[in-house]
């Protein structure tokens, strides 16, 4: 019945795995006694499928319960206890409970590495899930270091082309991207997609996962075009080899490419392929499954931006409600949820209910990542634009500045964000008629962005056109005050000679 339980795991049919699960922990528990070695196999199979259904809170329930019973039978510093310890921490991390998994996961790597050693696969496989909690806390630079020193680990270990190795390069990668490191992420990207094509094949699911993954950093980079052309093949592939339904790996696939036919403005594309993502995931995780509900909310901003704002207000107050009642208030989607539905409210001049929400959301990010995370600045951005479309330009100063000094000292002087962020407080300058604090502003931050970003990224271009308008506009008073001036001059004269 295990058996059949963990293929039931493995094909994805989560509720039957669940009800045999079930009734294997149980009759174990009866024949065997509570805390033999098979049970807490059982016990960690149902917990897993608890998990794979995002119901943590009964995936929690059940580690919880392995872990004291691995500690009385194995010991506290034994590696299945160490290792139930990281499922546990892994669970809190999916809950937004981001704290907590660190914790958990800092005392795994030092018990590891004292139990087996520095460099043993466990201690390494370890620091990766740490690096993992650090990535999605925003702290990059510390994911970037634990990465880089089980990089060198793990090729010294395996060699450089080892499964193990590529996935270490790819989340360090992704630790790349996200900082604003484009050209760095595209450089290791590139070299993990060669040698998984040379390893296991252009149509093995790692493979097209490091396609998908340079299609993101591609995207990021304002090349559209190419991350099309990648994420098309990796979802045709998928669907000949796997089928069209197969699991989350075919539809986040679809779902980052209807994110970037959004970049490109193509919304009526981005709106038929997120229907076809939610109708799917609905179908193979239930309505209320987090997937499902990120599909859902993702189709609600692609609403919003179409301009049909009734329709995405009540799907985003459906999600959010939703997530409130199965994650919890200060979970990341939950906030997530908020932020855009506030988004919403925004753009209906719902200044009241935007800015209520936005504030919200601001204190619950603070709460569960911190003041300075990216998330919770881009959300106090976002309430700086509300203050601005209201005309309170003070309010809207104030926040920006914040936000840009923030971005400075966590992301540094040329991450994106940082020069988004300063082309942003820019343009609330010019409408206080700041123009000279203005123009030294987007200066700056056009330069940093044409060696950051490329100077075709649509970001770039914008900020461009800013400043020349506003450099056009400036020469224009210069000339008005200039003929003011020699009319002035004129009129002086021509009184004194009156007089």
């Amino acid at each position: 019945m295990g058996g059949l339980a963990s293929t039931y795991m493995m094909q994805g049919k989560w509720d039957k795995a669940e009800n045999l699960g079930v009734k294997v922990m149980e009759l174990r528990k009866e024949q065997l006694g509570k805390n033999h070695p098979e049970i807490l196999v059982a016990i960690s199979n149902l917990a897993s499928t608890y998990m794979n259904q995002g119901r943590w809170e009964q995936a929690e329930i059940l580690f919880k319960e392995l872990l004291e019973a691995c500690k009385t039978s194995c010991g506290t510093d034994h590696p299945h206890t160490l290792m139930v310890m990281g499922n546990l921490a892994s669970c809190h991390q999916n809950q937004g409970r981001l704290q907590e998994a660190e914790r958990l996961q800092e005392i795994v790597v030092e018990r590891t590495k004292i139990k087996l050693g520095p460099s043993h696969p466990s201690t390494l496989t370890a620091m990766v899930n740490l690096a993992s909690t650090y990535h999605k806390q925003g702290k990059w630079q510390q994911a970037e270091e634990c990465l880089l020193h089980t990089i060198d680990e793990f090729r010294s270990k395996f060699g450089t082309d080892h499964p193990r190795t590529l996935t270490v390069m790819a989340n360090l990668a992704s630790a790349y991207n996200a900082q604003g490191k484009w050209q760095e992420a595209e450089k290791l990207k590139v070299e993990v997609l060669k040698a998984r094509k040379e390893k296991l094949g252009d149509e093995h699911p790692d493979t097209l996962g490091s396609m998908s993954a340079l299609a993101i950093t591609y995207s990021n980079q304002g090349r559209w075009e190419e991350a099309v052309r990648l994420y098309l093949q990796v979802i045709e592939t998928s669907k000949q080899r796997l089928g069209p339904d197969h699991a989350a790996d075919t539809l986040e696939t679809m779902a980052n490419l209807a994110a970037t036919y959004a970049k490109q403005g193509k919304l009526e594309e981005t709106e038929k392929l997120e229907t076809e993502v939610m109708e799917i995931s609905k179908a193979m995780f239930g309505p209320e499954h987090p997937d499902t509900l990120f599909s859902i909310a993702s189709l609600a901003v692609t609403y919003r931006d179409l301009g049909k704002l009734e329709e995405a207000e009540k799907l985003l107050v459906e999600v959010t409600e939703k997530r409130k009642l199965k994650f919890g208030m200060n979970h990341p989607d939950t906030l997530t949820g908020m932020a855009n539905l506030a988004g919403t409210y925004h753009l209906q001049a719902k200044w009241e209910q935007a800015e209520k929400l936005f504030i919200q959301a601001i204190e619950g990010s603070k709460a569960t990542f911190g003041a300075g995370h990216p998330r919770t600045l881009t959300m106090m951005a976002n309430l700086a634009s509300t203050y601005y479309e209201q005309g309170r330009l003070e309010e809207s100063k104030k926040l920006e500045v914040q936000v840009v000094e923030e971005r400075k000292a966590k992301l540094g002087v040329n991450h994106p964000d940082t020069l988004i962020g300063m082309s942003s407080l820019a343009t609330t300058f010019i409408a206080q008629g700041l123009w000279d604090e203005a123009e030294d502003m987007l200066s700056k931050a056009v330069v940093m962005m044409e060696q950051v970003m490329g100077p075709e990224h649509p970001r770039t271009v914008q900020s461009t056109q800013k400043l020349e308008r506003l450099r056009d506009a400036m020469e224009k008073e210069k000339r008005k005050l200039k003929k003011s001036s020699k009319f002035e001059d004129k009129f002086k004269k021509a009184i004194k000679k009156l007089f």
